[in-house]
């Protein structure tokens, strides 16, 4: 679960660029991923890109979350998706926005990247919902210095009860619990509901339409495939 959210936000800066750790060598690229924030009242929790082969898949729309992405989708924390990530033979680079990307605010993610690893994938957990996020899933990341611009709805984890109750909900507005395991939920990933007011967040505050996040991939360097 994310602490501290007032102070991650400070830190946030409008189209900021974070580089990963990975070093660049021949034969590699480099993508520049810029996430931004269309929703009205929504947050955007750290956003996690990874760069891949084919054959990583975040999700299944239908199917159930894995334990990793539950983590994401109800407390924001980006950790065991990232171990998961890192594990994979398939994974070339994992990196995170380390902070927090309020509404209408955009900021960049690189990730590097070598021949055959042509797929990009992010996830970063909306607040304040229950287990609401925003992902893209093995899209194809641009080649020849172009870019491609993706738009992502709000998806549900189905891992906790959409309560709207902020006992249940971390971040900046609620102040709760993040992760629940054990909590139900609708038992498999699909689209957001958005909010429906019947709690403690009012609807006509944080509820939204989708898309709720731009994406755009850029390609800045390396050797051409």
């Amino acid at each position: 679960m994310l602490k501290n959210f007032s102070k991650i936000a400070a830190t946030t800066l409008c189209s900021s660029l974070l580089y990963s750790s990975a070093v660049l060598a021949d034969g590699y690229a480099r993508y520049e991923v810029t996430v931004t924030n269309l929703t009205r009242a929504q947050v955007f929790t750290p956003i996690l890109v990874s760069s891949h082969r084919n054959g990583v898949n975040l999700f299944e729309l239908g199917s159930a979350a894995s334990p990793e992405l539950s983590a994401l989708a109800e407390g924001g924390d980006v950790a065991p998706l990232t171990a998961m990530l890192d594990s994979d033979h398939h994974v070339i680079d994992t990196a995170n926005s380390g902070g927090l990307l309020m509404p209408g605010q955009s900021v960049t993610v690189t990730v590097s990247a070598r021949r055959g690893a042509k797929r990009i994938s992010l996830a970063s957990m909306l607040i304040p919902t229950n287990d609401s996020f925003i992902a893209l899933n093995s899209v194809k990341a641009p080649k020849h210095h172009r870019s491609r611009v993706y738009y992502s709805p709000g998806y549900d984890a189905g891992t906790e009860p959409n309560d709207e109750n902020c006992m249940h909900i971390p971040g900046p507005v609620c102040g709760g619990e993040g992760g629940s395991p054990g909590a139900g939920g609708e038992g498999y990933v699909h689209i957001s509901g958005g909010i429906a007011g019947i709690a403690d967040l009012a609807a006509e505050t944080y509820d939204w339409h989708n898309p709720t996040a731009k994406i755009e991939i850029r390609r800045v360097s390396g050797a051409e495939d």
